[in-house]
């Protein structure tokens, strides 16, 4: 039985996340795989903790100070790396050195943060294509949303026309509070804070950043453009005022933000900012902190996939997926 030794970089709520469910799921390696897998390490930005025999639960409670960066992952002998720690996609620290690092080590590498793949893409990609290592994103791009799944798999052969996204739960949500329960923003924006899925500092939510990046992503590894955050015209929510949520709701439609891609000129047209919806239309009815996309295709049609998933833990499953695609490959 062939032996796949897992490493985690980032363990906040989504790396415990992940560890927690891929450590549930050891069983179901070995039966559809045929494949020993091994969690061999995981840390944070100060401290972790590796066993080349695997780590069980209760050895992830207390991480050793000093265990961190790409020579503690290289050491552990893990031969494919779950990278999720905090994303910056301006600098793409600090998961960048140890997604390069894997990488250029020939280990597959499952990327849940944004910020290295926004802003070393081409690079990381070309990286992996040398060295044959597999690289996957789903958690990145969307997490539950099937996103690059939908392109990549089931709109396999189509050329893709046009797609809209709704893709962060937090802008979704403080819309929808704003124009279905009356709150100001920034009442709307107390509210999701306290329920624990808004950043304390919502900017890259609230702004149309973290949907531009998950954007970039879908176009650059899903569709196969070569784009930069100068290609995209950027819009948040600070345009929404209640005199346009007054408009909005006269004329029986709903906002949302929604980074859109266009075929034109042979290329791709892209922008975030504010589109309305009849209430006729799926994306109307897209409440709370539900995400989803549609995506146009010359053969296929009008495809709309719409999640749910609960997070911390839909991130990971979405990671874990990853891994099982791997998985699959190598083991075939």
């Amino acid at each position: 039985m062939p032996t796949f030794k897992i490493a985690i970089v980032g363990f906040g709520g989504v790396g415990r996340a992940t560890a927690g469910l891929l450590l549930s799921r050891r069983a179901r390696y070995r039966q559809i795989y045929g494949a020993d897998v091994r969690l061999v390490a995981v840390c944070g930005s100060r401290a972790g903790v590796a066993d080349a025999g695997g780590l069980e639960s209760d050895r992830l409670t207390a991480l050793e100070a000093g265990l961190s960066g790409a020579g503690f992952v290289e050491a552990s002998g893990a031969d494919i790396l779950i990278e999720a720690g905090p994303s910056d996609f301006r600098t793409g620290g600090p998961g960048l050195a140890y997604i390069q690092s894997s990488l250029s080590r020939g280990c597959d590498t499952i990327v849940i943060s944004k910020g290295a793949l926004v802003h070393s893409g081409r690079q990381l990609r070309a990286t992996a294509q040398q060295s044959g290592a597999i690289l996957k994103l789903s958690g990145a791009a969307a997490a539950a949303l099937p996103t690059l799944d939908l392109i990549d798999h089931s709109l396999k052969g189509a050329g893709v026309i046009s797609l809209e996204g709704s893709l962060n739960a937090t802008a979704n949500y403080l819309l929808d509070a704003m124009t279905a329960k009356g709150l100001g923003f920034d009442a709307a924006l107390r509210e999701a804070q306290a329920g624990g899925f808004a950043e304390a500092d919502p900017r890259n939510d609230t702004e149309g950043w973290d949907t531009a990046c998950k954007l970039l992503l879908i176009a650059n590894f899903g569709l196969g453009t070569d784009m930069t955050m100068d290609d995209l015209t950027v819009e948040g929510l600070h345009s929404v005022t209640p005199d346009r949520i007054e408009a909005w709701r006269a004329e029986g439609v709903v906002p949302k933000l929604i980074g859109s891609l266009t075929r034109e000129n042979g290329g791709f047209r892209a922008s975030v900012g504010i589109r309305t919806y009849p209430l006729t239309d799926p994306f109307a009815q897209v409440r709370g902190k539900a995400k989803a996309i549609r995506i146009t295709t010359d053969a296929m049609g009008e495809t709309m996939a719409i999640a749910h998933g609960a997070e911390p833990l839909a991130t990971a499953a979405a990671a874990l997926k990853d891994l099982e695609h791997i998985l699959a490959v190598r083991t075939a």
